[in-house]
């Protein structure tokens, strides 16, 4: 018999009732019913029960063992009663009649409990992380992020993609966060940078002759942390393509994130292929967001002109004096009562928001303020626009879009929210797509680039030269699942020519680009190939899966909201023969006085 277990805790079944077994693992919960004590043990694998008699002579050592110590028991395995059998159970058919037990590993009080959900919160929960990856759920959430990698590891290498790994210590990079920064010891004042991608690195990949690229990359960026970004690091699929189109890339990675999502949904439905692919001006207009949830089923419309030279001076004066003011429609389904409405103005203040005008439909009419000033005419026109019925609402924000958007798209999720329309058992993809190469900042009036200045304008150098450059669109798109950017991506700029001009534009000089872009612009002065990619995010692919709301969820060791390790105690200071020996000197900020 093997020194620790004949079987894991989750593998006894009835069959083997009538053998000897042996099972190591966590006490995981204690039951004493009198002349019997029941032992929970848990392992990886599973949980089974174990029972002794009261009489037995390792009966008190059984007793006094604390949840969570580790044992291994010996005994006979025996079928349970057919009203003691617990269904629920893998192993509720059976039990382990304890003859022997072993102490493994003994355990101190415990700062929280394992056999159990209740929060403990979070600096508890991470400073003894160990502890809570022991509880069922969290266990889960890591066993299931196992299991997508290797479906998408798997699913990549038989679209024929190779995993490459590319450098952790490397150079600072233009990717907009912040850089950690690593000090070279032997090259005194100098830094090395860890990777907030590999997008340099994929790059050079493609111009190094390579075809299809991929890796479960490690990335790191100083940047606070947020419900569905973990502080610190976190890990995307990063893919890269030669000599393909933009929709060629969506081709390649459809199947990989639909089979994937189909394969641990759970039953949910996952948006089929080709995924929709809806403009960036369409989805700010529609849905007041560049990462719609189309789980909700409201669109909003730009219903100006109902409400040019109308009785409702407030919109219709707005309209008046500035050509760029739009009124949007944020239709409510079944949300036509006073009181819903009513709720939603009050929302609308608590966010700082003068409130929502609305109108709702009863009895074959519109009512509410804004209905009586606009008149029966225009009410009637709103509700055929939008294809309203009796028992609906509709609300309105008025403004310049780009001062609105935002709160508009808020609106959208509220109203589909507190009416409960928002589709939950599934997963609904999209590529949103067409994104401005340019936007002007309205502090400076500059151009300068709105997202990615590495993507390949459409229209190429011809664009560039000839159009508004705030009109220009980039090859750029970014996928969304349920509300939730998994990644960016693009068809990259691999022509110097185009590139110098694309900086010209946003107020770089040729030797500025030379200098900050050397590494990669003289890499494409070499012969690169038309290439593009992505980088869905692995962390948010578990999350969404895993339906956890917060990313920490499904990290084996995640940092807090201020970036710290609880259980390692990092970051942490360090000796000044140590900063001395990397040439380096603190200057930290004054500490501030008490009031």
């Amino acid at each position: 018999m093997h020194a620790y277990r004949t079987h894991t805790c989750g593998e006894l079944r009835a069959e083997n009732a009538g053998s000897e077994g042996r099972l190591s693992g966590w006490v995981h919960r204690k039951r004493d019913h009198g002349n019997l004590l029941f032992v929970d043990l848990r392992d990886h694998y599973g949980l089974t029960q174990c029972v002794i008699e009261v009489d037995s002579d390792i009966f008190p050592q059984i007793e006094a063992l604390r949840l969570e110590t580790v044992v291994c028991v010996t005994g006979r395995i025996e079928e349970r009663s057919d009203e003691t059998k617990n269904a629920d159970l893998p192993t509720g058919a059976v039990e382990l009649r304890i003859d022997s037990c072993e102490l493994l590993g003994t355990s101190e009080p415990l700062p929280l409990e394992v056999n159990s959900d209740r929060d403990y919160g979070e600096e508890v929960r991470l400073r003894y992380r160990f502890l809570d990856l022991r509880r069922d759920k969290v266990h889960r959430n890591i066993i299931l992020r196992n299991s997508i990698i290797s479906s998408i590891r798997r699913r990549m290498i038989d679209q024929g993609f190779l995993e490459f790994q590319t450098p952790i210590l490397t150079s600072t990079s233009p990717e907009g966060a912040r850089d950690f920064l690593v000090p070279s010891r032997l090259h005194p004042g100098q830094f090395y940078a860890l990777p907030q991608a590999p997008q340099q690195f994929k790059q050079l990949i493609m111009v190094a002759g390579f075809d299809r690229y991929f890796q479960i990359a490690p990335c790191f960026r100083d940047e606070d942390a947020r419900a569905d970004r973990s502080p610190g690091e976190f890990y995307q699929l990063d893919i890269e393509m030669s000599f393909v189109t933009q929709d060629d890339v969506f081709a390649a990675i459809e199947p990989v994130l639909h089979g994937v999502f189909e394969e641990f949904a759970d039953g949910r439905h996952v948006s089929p292929v080709p995924f929709p692919r809806i403009t960036y001006a369409d989805a700010m207009q529609k849905y007041g967001s560049d990462k719609p949830d189309l789980r909700n089923p409201i669109e909003m419309s730009d219903i100006t002109e109902i409400f040019r030279g109308s009785g409702f001076k407030i919109f219709a004066g707005m309209i008046e004096k500035n050509e760029a003011v739009r009124v949007w429609a944020i239709p409510a389904p079944k949300g036509g009562s006073r009181a819903f409405c009513d709720r939603m103005n009050s929302w609308a203040q608590n966010e700082g928001q003068p409130g929502l005008g609305y109108i709702f439909y009863r009895e074959g009419e519109g009512a509410g303020p804004v209905a009586k000033n606009i008149g029966d005419e225009r009410t009637e026109m709103l509700r055929t626009q939008l294809g309203l019925e009796d028992g609906d609402a509709v609300f309105f924000v008025a403004g310049v879009p780009a001062e609105f958007v935002s709160f508009a798209g808020q609106a959208r999720t509220q109203v589909g929210e507190q009416l409960e329309i928002i589709a939950q058992d599934r997963f609904e993809f999209c590529w949103i797509v067409d994104y401005p190469m340019y936007e002007r900042d309205e502090a400076t009036g500059k151009i300068e680039f709105s997202h990615n200045p590495f993507s390949m304008p459409q229209g190429g150098l011809e664009a560039l030269e000839n159009k508004d450059p705030l009109s220009v669109l980039a090859y750029q798109y970014d996928i969304v699942c349920n509300g939730v950017e998994l990644s960016s991506g693009a068809i990259r700029n691999h022509r110097p020519d185009i590139m110098y001009k694309a900086f010209e534009i946003a107020g770089y000089s040729k030797d500025e680009v030379e200098t900050e872009f050397a590494g990669m612009l003289n890499a494409l002065k070499y012969g690169a190939p038309p290439h593009g990619g992505s980088a869905p995010g692995i962390d948010r692919i578990v999350m969404l899966l895993a339906d956890e709301p917060n990313i920490r969820e499904v990290i084996l060791f995640p940092m807090n909201q201020q970036a710290q390790d609880l259980m390692m105690n990092a970051p942490v200071a360090v000796d000044d023969e140590r900063l001395k020996e990397l040439s380096l000197r603190l200057a930290l900020p004054p500490v501030p006085k008490p009031d």
